[in-house]
């Protein structure tokens, strides 16, 4: 058979390896359900639940080990566009944006868009400003593509530096949330299970790097967007008699939202920048779901929106993941699936909040004397949900935990106590395949731009390969501290980190390939004004210092970070004619990856020295 430019690089059995990976996370979870049907002890079907899936993506990691750097850095440069939007879509907020958003939805309601419109946004402008050039160029790193983009070894260590600290958070964030998935299986030590899940994420990747994140992490996306729309999909049945809940939580909302007037839900004019989004822990339902800015301002919203496609447009270990596609067109379709995929996760929880209020709503508007129903008074003594007062209940006399509203609508439903762990193990599957992606791109950077970033001429791969591998270790240990001593929540380190990076890399990413007059003053200076700005901004809000909150801070730290980038760069010498010629073949869309381009250059000179 001839084979197109296609499947020149891609595997053509993909399609059959994850239809066999499919078919046993099925079949692992039709076992569980026929046990519990038996009356097996709960104690094993929860095993089975959280240890079958976990040794799924472990072989599937293990078996994809490689000794060669293109491999290990960007998987041979041939994953499918569809294997990588499916990925980028998981890990674009992970678990903790699964778990915790699914809260926010339900807590504050249409509030919650923002965190929508702006990740959508982000994948838009990925797919038009960066990723097909990010592509083309093929550095296994945003430091080292800055750096070499404008020929800096400064540049390329201060980005390193720069770079670690929003992903060294949200590691941490996807560490404590994945322990928090895994504590609804077992009452064990937090810990404990921090510590499980940072060796599952090794294990799944250090053997391959990029290659093996890219396989396990597509079973672990697969695995978590089955777990999050089987349980709903049931549920808008039992409800709705139809199977889609994207579309049919509609209808229910409008019932919903009938019953919140009449139980006298506020409807609140909150100041522009009010950003008052739930913690965690228990907190009441704040507003009506359909009713708009209640508990974020008109300001607050377009400031976290625009911030949120910042950070996701210029994420390190989602952009990290665009050049291990084929060609530049792969790269941009792989966007598009990230866009559908994601749109489809994000409608999904939002319907998740629906349903949950319908339940809640069933049980305050029952004519007659108020019964809890026997899956309220399990939430209850789980410390779920609780009531507060001793009269007859309404809608705001209840407090939920806004991390266990996912788990808690297949309770609230009836269905098997499996259907609850099956979405546990959907959230365990995304902080893996989120902290896998982080971990090996910070990995990737503290081996290839902090320890070598001096140097333009890379090590022998033997050598590489283990420091990358060692780096991986790291990272994995310093996210285990900083997850084991921080108490803060893990949605606002996300939103830290998504603040700090759109703050500090994004401007300079999209100027080196749209503006050629940036020059390397202009990009440290733009990464640091930005960076240092917004840590201040977060400091001080979180302090009380502003009046608004730290999750707001790019809105002062983005545009500071613009200002200083043009403003040095225009006040210092232009860039050099070498670096105008990158520019210029960056931005053709076919030949040769640069990168590729330089190291056969650089083994060649090697070879006629020696």
């Amino acid at each position: 058979m001839a084979l197109s430019h296609r499947t020149g690089y891609v595997n053509p059995r993909l399609g059959n390896y994850f239809g066999i990976f499919i078919s046993a996370f099925i079949a692992i979870t039709l076992m569980t359900l026929i046990l519990e049907g038996l009356g097996v002890d709960d104690d094993m079907l929860r095993y089975a639940m959280l240890f079958g899936p976990a040794a799924l993506y472990s072989i599937i990691g293990g078996t994809a080990s490689t000794r060669t750097p293109i491999d290990y850095f960007a998987s041979g440069r041939r994953v499918p566009a569809f294997y990588t939007g499916l990925v980028i879509a998981q890990t674009a907020l992970g678990a903790t944006g699964l778990v915790a958003l699914t809260g926010v939805f339900f807590m504050i309601g249409f509030d919650a868009l923002c965190f929508v419109i702006g990740g959508l946004a982000g994948f838009v402008v990925m797919a038009v400003l960066l990723a097909p050039f990010i592509r083309k160029f093929g550095a296994f790193t945003i430091p080292s593509y800055l750096g070499r983009r404008l020929d800096s070894t400064t540049l390329r260590l201060v980005a390193g530096g720069i770079l670690i600290v929003p992903m060294m958070l949200v590691l941490a964030a996807e560490l404590r949330m994945g322990a928090h998935a895994v504590s609804w299986f077992f009452p064990v030590s937090h810990t404990l299970c921090v510590l499980l899940l940072a060796g599952l994420i090794v294990i799944s990747v250090a053997g391959g790097g990029m290659r093996s994140l890219a396989w396990s992490s597509a079973g672990q996306s697969i695995a978590s967007l089955l777990a999050l729309l089987v349980p709903v999909a049931i549920v808008a049945v039992i409800v709705t008699n139809l199977p889609l809940p994207q579309f049919s939580a509609g209808p229910v909302l409008r019932a919903v939202g009938r019953a919140e007037a009449a139980q006298g839900l506020p409807i609140i004019l909150p100041p522009a920048l009010a950003f008052d989004i739930p913690g965690e822990g228990l907190g009441p339902i704040a507003k009506r779901y359909s009713d708009a800015f209640g508990s974020i301002g008109p300001l607050a919203f377009v400031i976290m929106t625009l911030s949120l496609l910042a950070g996701i447009a210029s994420s390190p270990w989602l952009l990290q993941r665009v050049a291990s596609t084929p060609g530049v067109y792969e790269a941009r379709k792989s966007l598009g699936w990230a866009t559908l995929l994601f749109g489809i996760a994000m409608l999904t929880i939002a319907s998740i909040a629906v349903f949950m209020r319908d339940y809640l709503t069933d049980i305050v508007t029952a004519i007659g004397p108020v019964r809890f129903p026997e899956w309220f008074d399990l939430l209850k003594a789980q410390g779920y949900v609780a009531v507060a007062g001793d009269g007859r209940p309404t809608l705001s006399s209840f407090n939920v935990s806004r991390d266990d509203v996912l788990i808690s609508l297949p309770m609230a439903s009836g269905m098997p106590a499996v259907f609850t762990y099956l979405a546990a193990a959907g959230v365990v599957a995304a902080a893996l395949a989120t902290g896998g992606a982080v971990a090996l791109a910070l990995g990737n950077i503290l081996s290839e731009d902090i320890v070598f970033g001096l140097s333009w001429s890379p090590p022998q791969p033997g050598t590489r390969l283990t420091v990358a591998r060692l780096a991986l270790g790291t990272a994995a240990a310093l996210a285990v501290l900083l997850a084991l001593v921080t108490p803060t929540d893990p949605l606002e380190l996300m939103l830290w980190a998504i603040a700090l990076t759109g703050a500090s890399i994004f401007p300079v990413l999209v100027l080196s390939i749209w503006w050629k007059r940036l020059n390397v003053f202009g990009a440290v200076a733009g990464m640091l004004t930005g960076f240092g700005v917004t840590v201040l901004a977060i400091i001080a809000g979180e302090a009380g210092l502003t009046g608004t909150d730290g999750a707001l801070a790019a809105a002062i730290g983005l545009p500071a970070s613009v200002v200083a980038t043009i403003a040095v760069a225009l006040a210092t010498p232009g860039p050099q004619k070498h670096i105008m010629e990158l520019l210029r073949d960056i931005r053709v869309p076919g030949g040769e990856v640069l990168y590729d381009r330089e190291m056969r250059y650089e083994r060649r000179a090697k070879a006629q020295r020696s």
